[in-house]
């Protein structure tokens, strides 16, 4: 299935049906006044968010959802059916934009979240509603509401706990692979990872979704390479893994590229808390790993792990990591969870 995060919609409610001119004729019943019925709804449009899809792929091959028009009103106070509703099913982390690109109208982080896009039109009234007591033959009847037209935008952003950022080549596949049941596509030169890798990570008993996305290099933010068009994967995750290439001659530099590109996308993912590997020290002595990491604390300002996704040297302790700024949030969710849900 190919990878898709962003799509293009064309939605329409349903218009409400017209309201009917009628009356009563039945034999040996004079002037059976009027019977006018309703004009049915026209059908809603809807997102929700479902489990067992990863991708908007489903949306490249239909672009236009158009909801059923309500049934005009019929004789005999008989009202027009109601329009069917029109369903999208999303992944969950889809955000709705508006034509814009820029208003968020929805965004759905749980399956089972709905929201309404389009509301139908209402249906019109029939003559009935119109008698009086000094008009008793009403002619008129009123038209049905017409229905919402939108462009949207969907935009897929991957829930993961994790996410790995770094230079192309800098390992995160390799260290995916060695930690979950993922198997992105591994290779000796740049830009292997072309879409966004998702796997479960467990340590201690503890699990935890891991995102792998494709490697940035200098000028991301302006176009260059693959662009920052997949970061929006990491927006979501509580703690980033910021992995450098141990056998980089600038391992300082390296990770300054990566923090200007993060910071130039936005500020909330560079402010977002980071956990900082050198990689690759199986290739690597220790006089010299001593030596790069050293720089490397220098360049961040804080700690510096190290580890080998090949010989799994330190992996573990790498995890534990992670999990230790993962488990506060899943905690705090918990709590707010239970608050929100009375029992009697």
């Amino acid at each position: 299935m190919k990878f898709l995060d962003l799509a293009k919609v064309y939605i329409r409610s349903g218009g409400g049906g017209a309201g009917c001119v009628s009356f009563r004729r039945e034999k040996f019943i004079e002037y059976g006044g009027p019977d006018g019925g309703d004009g049915g709804r026209g059908g809603d449009v809807w997102a929700e968010a479902v489990d067992g899809l990863n991708t908007l792929i489903d949306f490249r091959y239909q672009q236009h959802f158009f909801a059923k028009s309500g049934q005009h009103g019929m004789g005999a106070q008989r009202t027009g059916a109601s329009g069917d509703d029109i369903l999208l099913k999303v992944p969950a982390g889809t955000e709705i934009l508006d034509e814009d690109q820029e208003t968020v109208i929805a965004d759905l982080t749980r399956a089972g979240e709905r929201v309404l896009l389009a509301k139908g039109g209402n249906g019109g009234w029939g003559n009935l509603h119109f008698k009086t007591s000094t008009n008793r033959s009403p002619r008129r009847a009123n038209a049905g509401i017409e229905g919402i037209e939108r462009t949207l935008w969907l935009r897929l952003k991957l829930i993961a706990d994790a996410g790995l950022v770094g230079l192309p080549n800098a390992g995160k596949s390799t260290f995916l692979s060695a930690v979950s049941n993922a198997r992105p596509k591994i290779a000796d030169y740049p830009f292997t990872t072309l879409v966004p890798n998702l796997g479960v990570v467990g340590v201690d008993s503890h699990e935890f979704v891991m995102a792998d996305i494709p490697g940035l290099i200098e000028g991301a933010s302006e176009g260059r390479g693959l662009g920052d068009q997949f970061l929006g994967h990491v927006e979501r995750s509580n703690v980033l893994l910021h992995l450098v290439d141990g056998t980089s001659e600038d391992v300082a530099g390296d990770a300054r590229t990566i923090l200007t590109e993060l910071e130039a996308y936005s500020q909330v993912l560079a402010d977002k808390h980071r956990i900082t590997v050198l990689n690759k020290i199986d290739a690597l002595d220790d006089d010299t790993v001593a030596e790069r990491r050293a720089a490397l604390e220098a360049e961040t300002g804080g700690p510096v792990l190290t580890m080998s996704g090949v010989s799994r040297e330190g992996v573990t302790e790498v995890l534990r990591a992670l999990w230790s700024q993962i488990e506060p949030t899943r905690q705090a969710v918990a709590a707010a969870d239970d608050v929100g849900t009375w029992q009697p």
